[in-house]
């Protein structure tokens, strides 16, 4: 009875997965610009690729000997995607290949615009 519990749970997982990754590169070749195109396999992509470890995991306690390596791609994944995300992100914003941020309330500015003093003349002799 518990194989086929766990037997349906991997079915689960992995048809779980298939969704979120199927979205993550639909998303990727559909949407418009880099900004908008990072979210799809940064969240969705992410999410698919976690059901997909979740289902190799039952699978490896269920059928053989358990196994952790799953947990820890899994860690390094959801930690990885966020701040490869937010560089891509950083990197869109400083070479001005999409919109800027709106303005910054009290009139300070974004810290991933903020250029130091000395740099100033610098930033603004680009073209």
């Amino acid at each position: 009875m518990t194989t086929l519990i766990a037997t349906i749970a991997i079915a689960l997982s992995l048809l779980i997965g298939t969704i979120f990754t199927l979205v993550a590169a639909i998303g990727l070749l559909k949407l418009n610009d880099g900004m908008t195109r990072l979210h799809a396999p940064t969240k969705a992509g992410t999410l698919g690729i976690g059901a997909y470890l979740l289902a190799s995991m039952i699978n490896s306690y269920t059928f053989g000997e358990g196994s952790l390596h799953e947990l820890l791609i899994m860690g390094f994944l959801f930690v990885t995607a966020p701040v490869s995300a937010n560089f891509i992100a950083k990197v869109h914003i400083h070479s001005r290949a999409c919109m800027p941020p709106p303005p910054a309330p009290d009139d300070e500015i974004w810290s991933t615009l903020n250029v130091p003093e000395e740099d100033r003349e610098i930033e603004e002799a680009k073209p």
